[in-house]
């Protein structure tokens, strides 16, 4: 290059700057305002989100048929976001929904995206998930478990990997379904755990995170879900963590949000796929200078798979939180949250109920990061009025925790 040629900025250059501009608008507009009126600015709408949540169960448009074989994702995204903000849905909705789920559970096991159609473990996820949040007995007890364990075992590739359904992908994200249903619905055993260690493993980048499947790029999403499972399993000292963490801290910018990926762009979603991996860390810290006694592709002693869930949600919170929360709690209300109700990735862009739903779980994480079963929230954790504060979320599973109690109590009695 010539010294008078002036360099182009690329595409991801131009959009990355585009935003840093948007957001840094809100900001410096926020920071002119007199307190009384930022205090406001912070309050998170409650009712209006609650509003558009309830909408979505009701009645959707015709613009969503496209989301025709995710039904049951609908369901989890709606669901949660109310229970996390607190709010129920009335006796003639959940039955409608507990219906609905039931024509979508396979006779030979797991959910589809909806009636008729194919059974696939991330439907089932977000099935089993949306009835744990429902919560009750005909809730929990819809759920054929005997069939679900079939169908778990017949994903299961010899790679150690999870089918994502008969005959599709297998990747890390269908062994975060997989091991997380099994361990919510008290099933999970040593035969569905057999070198899924090994697989996840085989996908931690040079970058620290983990990606999709083996040589691809690391992603907050699967980082999550990679990490999440190693725990469930026992085995999350055997990743690479140090470098698992330098690449995570890098993933909050300037906007205060998290993106997915090196070099993309903010995005709110990642508050919970980015901020909730962090979470998981906090109470996994020990590992960081001890071997555990189950290695990846054997074991020692017996373990109790089912009981891992529970007992890592009673661990204390001993590491300090390696993200600004303050500073997410800052993007999600400022620039996701729409004022009429719902959230939306950044600025510019529109809201919808997947944003919603993961933008509340970050918030809900960011506001807890400092908490545990046995400590009060600290002080100051919660951005703006202390109205804003959300239900604290199980950090495996990312049901309510009260919800999540429940379901344990009832598969281990049933």
């Amino acid at each position: 290059m010539e010294a008078s040629e002036v360099p182009v900025a690329t595409v991801t250059q131009r959009s990355q700057k585009s935003v840093e501009s948007q957001v840094g608008r809100i900001y410096e507009s926020f920071a002119e305002l007199p307190p009384d009126a930022q205090f406001r600015m912070l309050e998170l709408k409650r009712e209006n989100h609650i509003d558009y949540l309830k909408g979505g169960l009701r009645q959707l448009p015709s613009s969503f048929c496209v989301l025709d074989a995710l039904r049951p994702w609908v369901c989890f995204w709606n669901l949660h976001s109310l229970a996390l903000l607190g709010e129920s849905v009335d006796a003639q909705l959940q039955n409608n929904i507990i219906y609905f789920l039931s024509r979508c559970q396979d006779p030979n096991g797991g959910y589809g995206g909806g009636p008729g159609q194919m059974p696939h473990l991330a439907t089932t996820y977000a099935a089993v998930c949306s009835l744990v949040t429902l919560g009750g007995h005909k809730a929990l007890s819809s759920i054929n478990r005997s069939e679900m364990y079939m169908f778990l075992q017949q994903m299961k590739h010899p790679s150690g990997g999870f089918r994502i359904h008969d005959g599709g992908e297998i990747d890390v994200r269908a062994c975060y379904a997989a091991i997380s249903v099994a361990s919510i619905l008290n099933i999970l055993d040593d035969e569905l755990v057999q070198n899924v260690g090994n697989y996840i493993l085989s996908c931690q980048t040079y970058e620290g995170g983990i990606s999709a499947e083996p040589g691809t790029e690391a992603h907050g999403g699967y980082t999550f879900c990679g990490v999440a499972t190693m725990i469930m399993i026992n085995q999350v000292n055997q990743l690479d963590l140090p470098r698992l963490i330098d690449w995570l801290v890098f993933q909050q910018g300037k906007e205060c949000g998290f993106k997915g990926r090196t070099n993309k762009l903010v995005d709110c979603c990642y508050s919970f796929w980015q901020g909730g991996t962090f979470a998981l860390l906090q109470r996994a810290c020990s590992t960081f200078d001890q071997q555990l006694v189950i290695p990846v592709g054997g074991k020692s002693f017996e373990v109790n798979f089912n009981d891992i869930g529970y007992n890592f949600v009673k661990r204390r919170v001993e590491m300090e939180p390696l993200f600004d929360g303050l500073a997410l709690q800052l993007y999600l209300l400022l620039c996701s949250q729409e004022v009429n109700g719902g959230l939306k990735d950044k600025p510019g862009e529109s809201r919808d109920f997947y944003h919603t739903c993961y933008a509340l779980s970050g918030l809900s994480v960011s506001q807890h990061i400092w908490s545990d079963d046995e400590s009060l929230l600290m002080p100051r954790a919660v951005l703006g009025p202390y109205s804003n504060l959300l239900e604290p979320i199980h950090p495996l599973f990312n049901v309510v925790l009260e919800r999540y109690h429940e379901a344990r109590g009832f598969f281990t009695t049933f």
